[in-house]
């Protein structure tokens, strides 16, 4: 769960890139095969705690008698209920479900007064009005879209369809439910990207921070396990033999760090830069190529030196033809050392929109759970079968 890569010589930053300002991460909830919040993903990467393997702890219905391909990572003893009620989850999607629940982890344990304000009363603070929620999830509910469109052609009409189901087909709906429960009236977005969706949903909320289009964000990735899911990657090849698919949900409230310190709200990590490109099939520098000019981006516009990064948290792992890929990227950028890494996978499984918040959440886990002096520099990379590649630098909140 923890390796080392051995690294090729790197450049430190030249100053040409304007620097960005770093952002606060003041709160966030995690909803992993490990259990709920970092303290369990920490058991997890620790080895000191198994991830749930059960796939009967599904609600699949009748799919369930036709099992699912190979090994799964699933969310242990899930029910939506337990974090918002009963009243109204009838017909949430399990990834709705999952994104709702992860905001409730996030509001629970929160230090951040402004995350413990009753929904009902949200509606009149001035720190509600303007939060918003941007999370990563590039086909919403693959089950609910699945199962619509399959009832259109099974139904004695195609109109016969459950007209409940129809608002889970929708990409955008666990991020409008998200706001809808929990009383998020600023901007609201979904960010379409694969594995590198949670990474462009961190990229998009930058921009809209710096715009003045919000002053407050939850931020993620989420992705729910289901037959469809497991037996695409199945068919595709799309993951190396014994490679599990998972799910899970992570979200984290961001704002400007400065702003943050000045309101006095804890700040457990600052985002610095996060960097996103396309790599069209063929073209040079190759995924490899691009992706060591994202870090170098990222890390140029952090402020930071190869030589500052003391832990890369892997993207790639059980990805057919990318772990190396990630890898060579990785010591092209940050120089010839040994730089501790970690594979959150080994825990969540393939969760692919939901990757990349939860690479951020094992870095914040791995670091809670050392004694290390402030100001810890950690890289997350993601990089995608189909092109796209992103990477985004972290802060250790400490270094105040």
């Amino acid at each position: 769960m923890t390796t080392t890569l051995a690294s090729t010589p790197g450049a430190a930053p030249s100053g040409a890139l304007p620097r960005v300002r770093p952002l606060a991460v003041t709160a966030h909830g995690v909803v992993s095969p490990a259990g709920l919040g970092l303290d369990a993903l920490a058991e997890a990467l620790r080895g000191d705690r198994a991830a749930c393997a059960d796939a009967a702890q599904l609600p699949l219905g009748e799919a369930q008698d036709d099992g699912l391909p190979g090994e799964v990572r699933v969310v242990p003893d899930f029910r939506i209920a337990d974090h918002v009620g009963r009243k109204g989850t009838r017909h949430l999607d399990r990834t709705t479900a999952l994104g709702l629940a992860a905001v409730a982890v996030l509001r629970a344990g929160s230090a951040d007064p402004v995350d413990t304000v009753p929904v009902d009363a949200a509606a009149n603070d001035p720190e509600w009005t303007t939060t918003g929620v941007v999370v990563g999830s590039t086909s919403g509910s693959v089950r609910s879209s699945s199962e619509f469109a399959r009832d259109t052609h099974v139904q004695e009409r195609p109109y016969l369809v459950n007209a409940a189901a129809f608002p889970n087909t929708v990409m955008n709906s666990v991020t409008g439910q998200m706001a809808i429960w929990h009383g998020l009236r600023g901007i609201n977005a979904t960010l379409s990207g694969g594995t590198t969706a949670s990474l462009n949903a961190f990229r998009y909320a930058r921009n809209a921070l710096a715009r003045g289009h919000a002053e407050r964000l939850v931020v993620g990735g989420v992705e729910e396990l289901c037959p469809q899911t497991a037996w695409g990657w199945h068919a595709t090849g799309g993951l190396t033999a014994g490679t599990p698919v998972g799910e899970g949900c992570a979200v984290f409230a961001v704002r400007d760090a400065e702003a943050a310190r000045a309101a006095g709200a804890p700040v457990l990590a600052e985002l610095l830069a996060c960097e996103t490109a396309f790599v069209p099939e063929g073209t040079r520098p190759g995924p490899a190529g691009a992706l060591a000019d994202c870090i170098g981006r990222a890390l140029e516009r952090s402020g930071v030196a190869a030589d500052d990064v003391t832990l890369v948290s892997l993207g790639a792992t059980g990805l057919t033809a990318l772990e190396e890929v990630e890898q060579r990227a990785v010591r092209k950028a940050l120089g010839d050392r040994d730089v501790p890494a970690v594979r959150v996978k080994d825990v969540t499984g393939e969760a692919y929109s939901a990757d990349g918040a939860l690479q951020l959440a094992a870095v914040l886990a791995r670091w809670q759970d050392e004694q290390a002096p402030s100001g810890r520099i950690a890289l997350v990379t993601s990089v995608g079968h189909d092109g796209n590649v992103a990477c985004l630098v972290v802060r250790d909140g400490a270094a105040g």
